[in-house]
């Protein structure tokens, strides 16, 4: 991703876990919580959270594999890196590992994860961008394995709709209000049994699939 886009996040990190909870009306982390119960995660298992962005679901998920388990967050910005290390250190995690990459072109070996993480931030990702990010989810996981994106749900009142969709034409281009008509046919072109879920309090969904 360009450069400014970049230096965009690196600004954002310093706003973004407000926001994020303001919108979802989670302080206490319980729809992170039900992201991770969905993801099928056992002790030992390997985890990959990309677009970790501040590092909100890392410590949630390092609770499902176990300190014989391992948790990796991937973020191409610098800043957000800097926050999710600042929890990690605070949590003591030592099953947590911070990589610095795109979700499109994943530095890791095929067939190594348990499952994948997306919270509130696939989206972002635009067109070809995100079929290649799909495509190297697939890679990296084991057969059996699941995809699971936590993203806002559309709001019912008209004007936070408003607002949501200026949202998602600024992160997510022109292209993004489609997408959101398309996104359960996107995950059955790539995933078998793809389910979508609306989470307790009715602004945010989750919807997973199982790599074929």
């Amino acid at each position: 991703m360009g450069s400014l886009r970049r230096s965009y996040y690196n600004l954002f990190s310093k706003f973004y876990d407000r926001i994020i909870e303001l919108h979802s009306h989670d302080p206490q982390g319980r729809l992170r919580r039900a992201l991770a119960a969905r993801t099928g995660l056992k002790a030992g298992d390997k985890s990959l959270d990309i677009c970790t962005g501040t590092g909100a679901v890392p410590p949630v998920l390092a609770e499902k594999v176990g300190d014989d388990g391992l948790v990796i967050g991937l973020d191409f910005s610098r800043g957000m890196l800097q926050k999710a290390a600042e929890k990690i250190s605070t949590n003591g995690l030592k099953n947590v590992a911070l990589v610095q990459g795109e979700a499109q072109h994943l530095p890791f070996k095929a067939g190594i994860f348990s499952a994948v993480t997306c919270s509130h931030a696939f989206y972002e990702l635009k067109g070809e961008i995100r079929e290649e990010a799909l495509t190297e989810i697939k890679r990296v996981c084991r057969s059996g394995s699941k995809f699971c994106m936590m993203e806002h749900e559309v709001p019912k009142k008209r004007s936070i709709r408003f607002l949501f969709y200026i949202r998602m034409l600024v992160a997510g281009g022109l292209r993004s209000r489609t997408f959101l008509r398309q996104e359960i046919d996107l995950f059955r072109r790539h995933f078998s049994e793809v389910k979508k879920d609306i989470l307790p309090g009715g602004n945010t969904k989750v919807i997973c699939g199982i790599i074929k």
